[in-house]
């Protein structure tokens, strides 16, 4: 994607949540933005802001207020009393951002894309006379799940054990996002809201390409005529390779531990790369029997343990073996097109998900909660990467069940291999020229100009 030659650039405006989850796409879908000429202003919340390491130097900066600007949610301590003041402050100092960029010729807005959980910034913008994208950072499946609870046509507790939704697999309770579940409907409640304005948005973004979710989206563009596939939204140089330097999301909260002289050492295919994103928080029992599955097991492993679960560790557990290294952050990206790594085992994040699906890794999945299960049926039924690991009664994965999807993987089923290299090569063509993914977003920033 070239930039084009004009006068005044058109200024694009990206507000994201503050999680690392939301932020990384959506910076990844803005350098997207970039190459077709439109200058980009990030934001984020004061505290997320005040955290974060690096920014890409093209990208201007600007935060708002979630009312907790010294310690986000946990200064708050109670995530309900956290959205509630966000939804109260967030929409107001977002105002103020807009009426002060306003004033000057050269900064004023020319289109907010807002993270679709922002219900609230499509009102600020259209306020403001600006034309507004909502952009998803689910997959469609997952959307599309919670887009039926808002039309009525799902509705927690469930109590049929298969659900049949427009354009969709047969999804059975395991398979439901975790919300569902709760005692508390609230989290239920938040992802369902993002869905209440979204039809009044000028365009819907997505960040999956069309030949993942085909069905899904030819569906939903009859009920949403201004969607679009944007993704996959990760880093060029694990895709089409077009631009060299971009190699990291280049933002960051976290500092790079390197493991990749590690992993140089070992053989093609020879190593279980283990990590389960920023969020994830296994009990010791769950920790305890991943533990020993790795130490028993014939394969190399890698394994991401964040600073705030490492006491969860058996004590007798080695964090650097030679057959194993434990390190507590890494470039999964780097990692998974190492060709020493020949399986992933993920929580089934969303972007873990897309991560893993471009760069032609299969999957055991491990999903924790909120869209993993419907991502894990996805990879295990739909896409046919990986294998969902199955839990015993007391919702634990024990060492020998893990040990034999690793072994699968490992050391049998060509299939999911095969299919893992597909869908990289299909996620590659669809960011290329002329692909599904590219051309969306060229016509997306041909009508933020003209609306410029």
């Amino acid at each position: 994607m070239e930039k084009k030659n004009t006068g005044r650039r058109a200024h694009c405006l990206v507000l994201t949540y503050p999680a690392q989850g939301h932020i990384n796409p959506l910076l990844q879908f803005s350098k997207l933005l970039e190459r077709q000429g439109v200058r980009i202003t990030l934001v984020t919340t004061r505290f997320f802001c005040s955290n974060l390491q690096t920014v890409p130097p093209s990208i201007a900066l600007e935060t708002i207020s979630d009312g907790f600007d010294k310690g986000g949610p946990r200064e708050a301590g109670d995530f309900k009393l956290y959205l509630k003041r966000f939804w109260e402050v967030g929409p107001l100092t977002f105002g103020e951002l807009l009426e002060k960029l306003g004033r000057s010729k050269d900064e004023h807005v020319d289109c907010v894309v807002y993270d679709s959980l922002f219900s609230w910034a499509l009102d600020v913008a259209k306020r403001f006379g600006i034309v507004a994208a909502a952009y998803l950072t689910q997959n469609m499946a997952v959307n599309s799940i919670y887009y039926h609870v808002h039309l009525g046509n799902l509705q927690a507790p469930l109590t049929q054990d298969e659900i049949s939704l427009p354009a969709m697999p047969k999804l059975h309770l395991q398979d439901m996002p975790s919300f569902f579940f709760n005692e508390d409907l609230g989290f239920l409640d938040f992802v369902v809201s993002q869905f209440s304005s979204i039809d009044k948005a000028d365009w819907i973004l997505c960040n999956t390409f069309y030949e993942l979710d085909k069905e899904i989206a030819d569906w939903i563009v009859k009920v949403w005529p201004k969607f679009k596939t944007t993704g996959p939204n990760i880093p060029s140089f694990f895709l089409d390779k077009q631009y060299e330097d971009d190699q990291d999301y280049g933002i960051t909260q976290f500092k790079s531990e390197e493991c990749m002289e590690w992993l140089d050492d070992k053989p093609k295919g020879s190593v279980v790369y283990v990590s389960f994103g920023s969020l994830v928080s296994f009990g010791e029992e769950q920790m305890k029997e991943i533990a020993f599955c790795l130490r028993e097991c014939s394969n190399y492993f890698l394994w991401v343990v964040r600073d705030s679960e490492e006491t969860k560790l058996p004590k007798d557990f080695e964090k650097k073996t030679e057959k194993g290294l434990v390190v507590t952050w890494c470039s999964q990206l780097k990692v998974l097109a190492h060709e020493a790594v020949g399986c992933f085992v993920t929580h089934c994040g969303w972007n873990s998900t897309l991560e893993t699906l471009c760069l032609g890794v299969p999957t055991v999945a491990i999903p924790y909660w909120s869209d993993q299960s419907t991502n894990a049926k996805l990879i295990s039924d739909v896409w046919k990467t990986g294998i969902r690991a199955l839990v015993d009664e007391k919702k634990i994965v024990q060492r020998e069940t893990l040990k034999h999807c690793i072994k699968e993987i490992m050391e049998g089923c060509e299939e999911m291999k095969t299919n893992a290299i597909q869908w990289r090569t299909l996620a590659v063509r669809a960011l290329s020229e002329g692909g599904s993914s590219y051309e969306n977003v060229k016509e997306f920033a041909n009508q933020i100009y003209q609306n410029s």
